[in-house]
């Protein structure tokens, strides 16, 4: 039974009753806001999305991700075979909800045949054997299990799908019960693998109202703060990268700055915080986000070397051993995303359109086939290893999550209208705040063009507010509505435009798209090149081994410098060149110069079929003059 009274005290309030015929109850939080019912993108991103459901989704061998779990292959006792099955499956979901092809629908229902024939009578699903159940990654494994039956739940509401997870949920209880009840202790990474399992319990809880997984999910955060545990509140305001000491082995139990498995965590105490509406936890979470984003997170929008934190951003512009695990991008991507859906604030579609166009699709094949497991700023692209001999690793299996997590928050409702987040060409279906059906459509070529027009069309005319972002980065912006300027636009916030709109009203938005000098480093200072949110990059396919040269921008006093778009061919999958100005290292007297260089998209440098090297931080001359 429900405990009306434990639950009230954590601020939930009880409305209806669920699939299972229990009392279901509201959260304490409600987000600030609510995804698109319905997205139709054209061209440049249209494009990537598509390659990686053709080449990518629809191309698994889904008998081989189901393999692992069955009983007689039940012998694993310290990899990760586990979690391919789930993040594949998840990223399937998405691209579902995002384009609901009937091949994508079919390859889900025989996906959750094939994993649901697996469990057995215990609820266990996984492939570890049974004496070794609880160790290396078989919760983790576990974790990725419930959120593919839960998303499949979602879309289907067929209740033998969240049946199924909450048996796993139950087997994992009784499992850690019939041990120590500790579940920090379970793994590497001082049970951030293991306790990010607090995901999936959190939205088993809001689908099923079982008390039970209330429970579970507070035993999970008062253990965080045990001394074994890895402190995620208490720590929240000390950099991710020096939280606990280095340890003598890097991949190890003792391990604290493993960055995927922290942000995991962060994600399921997001999901705590809208169940309970503990500010605390709200607070931690916030203050970890600006804390990588301070220390951590570079210039395209990713961080981490060889999987940890270690306070990467100081030095973006040196050679970094792993840097930029594709794992790592994706979830930085959908914890970023998790605080816009919560919050509202423009921060967080900014940082969250860095990461997208940057190393998110940086890491993606040009045509979605595979993806990067490290992607450098300077240096090459390069396909990861296979992994625990399941035919791809986490980042293959991961890559598509990040790619379909977006297109959904592009254009989202509020209480008192939409907000326009990101911008791309396409038609997005939305309800408004007295319940029509609103359509908003995107006619453009960003982030290749700065110039944005959106059509509003609506059955009856209503007033509310139409939020639209003007990012950090775009100093200069025009933007009106059916012709009439809107002044006061202030860069890093949301324009919001209260007024009564009907059909055929037109926003006209012209954001900055000059180019941008960005500097970085102490004694050894380095220049890169930003467009809008675009990293641009040098690639030997246009400079031969030229790269290697010290060159610097030719950029104004305020750190502009002009760019000349060069007409890209049909055959070059969206990529974007431009021509600008440096001057090149001279050893006589007068500096040479200036000469013209050809840049990339950061997305587009070395991802050829020859894995050219590209460089984003150019190395300055030093000087002795010089202070540092």
């Amino acid at each position: 039974m429900l405990n009306l009274k434990n639950l009230c005290r954590l601020g939930c309030t009880l409305i209806g009753i669920n699939s299972y015929g229990q009392t279901v109850r509201k959260p304490a939080v409600n987000d600030a806001l609510r995804p698109a019912a319905e997205v139709h993108l054209n061209g440049y991103l249209a494009d990537k999305l598509n390659g990686s459901i053709e080449n990518r989704l629809l191309a698994q061998d889904v008998d081989r991700l189901i393999a692992p779990f069955k009983l007689e292959n039940r012998t694993e006792t310290s990899l990760w075979q586990s979690e391919f099955w789930g993040k594949w499956f998840t990223s399937v979901a998405l691209a579902y909800k995002y384009k609901p092809d009937p091949r994508l629908k079919a390859t889900l229902d025989r996906a959750v045949a094939g994993l649901l024939a697996t469990q057995t009578p215990d609820g266990y699903i996984g492939n570890y054997a049974a004496a070794h159940r609880l160790e290396g990654w078989d919760i983790w494994g576990r974790k990725y299990c419930m959120l593919g039956l839960m998303a499949y739940y979602d879309i289907t509401k067929d209740k033998k799908s969240l049946i199924a997870a909450a048996r796993v949920a139950d087997n994992l209880i009784d499992d850690l019960k019939k041990q120590d009840g500790i579940i920090v202790t379970k793994g590497n990474y001082r049970g951030m693998a293991a306790s990010s399992v607090l995901e999936p319990i959190c939205l088993l809880y809001n689908r099923t109202a079982n008390k039970k997984y209330l429970d579970f999910a507070l035993e999970i955060v008062r253990q965080w703060e045990t001394p074994e545990g890895p402190h995620l509140i208490s720590k929240a305001n000390t950099n991710v990268a020096e939280r606990f000491p280095k340890p003598k082995n890097w991949y190890s139990p003792e391990q604290g700055q493993k960055a995927y498995e922290m942000m995991s965590c962060y994600e399921g105490l997001l999901e705590f915080y809208r169940i309970t509406g503990n500010e605390t936890y709200k607070k931690a979470t916030e203050d970890t986000w600006a804390n990588i984003k301070k220390t951590e997170i570079d210039i395209a929008g990713s961080g981490a070397s060889t999987e940890m934190w270690f306070g990467g951003k100081a030095v973006e512009n040196t050679p970094i051993n792993h840097f930029q695990e594709t794992c790592v991008t994706v979830t930085w991507l959908k914890f970023t995303q998790q605080l816009l859906r919560l919050t509202g604030e423009a921060k967080y579609a900014d940082e969250a359109e860095r990461t997208y166009y940057n190393a998110l699709l940086g890491a993606m094949s040009d045509h979605g086939a595979t993806w990067a497991k490290y992607t450098p700023l300077n240096g090459q692209r390069l396909p990861g290893s296979e992994q625990c001999g399941m035919g791809l690793n986490c980042c293959v299996a991961s890559g598509p999550r990040g790619l379909f997590a977006v297109p959904p928050f592009m254009v989202m409702e509020k209480q008192d209208g939409l907000q326009v987040n990101y911008f791309a060409d396409g038609m997005f279906n939305l309800k408004s705040p007295k319940d029509q059906n609103i359509a908003l459509a995107q006619h453009t070529t960003y982030p290749r063009s700065g110039a944005i027009e959106i059509d509003v069309n609506l059955p009856k005319e209503e007033d509310m507010e139409i939020a639209i972002r003007i990012p950090e980065w775009s100093k200069k912006t025009t933007l009106s509505i059916n012709g009439k300027a809107v002044t006061a636009i202030l860069p890093g916030t949301y324009a919001k435009i209260k007024r009564s709109w009907h059909t055929g009203d037109k926003i006209a938005l012209q954001l900055d798209m000059r180019g941008r000098v960005i500097k970085t480093g102490t004694a050894i200072q380095s220049e890169a090149i930003v467009r809008g949110p675009i990293v641009l990059a040098r690639d030997t396919r246009f400079e031969g081994s030229g790269i290697a040269a010290v060159l610097k921008p030719v950029a104004d006093k305020n750190g502009y410098i002009d760019l000349t778009e060069i007409p890209n061919k049909p055959t070059d999958d969206g990529m974007m060149l431009f021509k600008a100005n440096f001057i090149p290292e001279s050893y006589t007297e007068a500096a040479k110069g200036p000469i013209a260089v050809t840049l990339c998209d950061y997305a587009s440098a070395g991802n050829d079929s020859e894995n050219s090297f590209f460089k984003v931080w150019s190395a300055q001359l030093f000087h002795p003059s010089d202070e540092f």
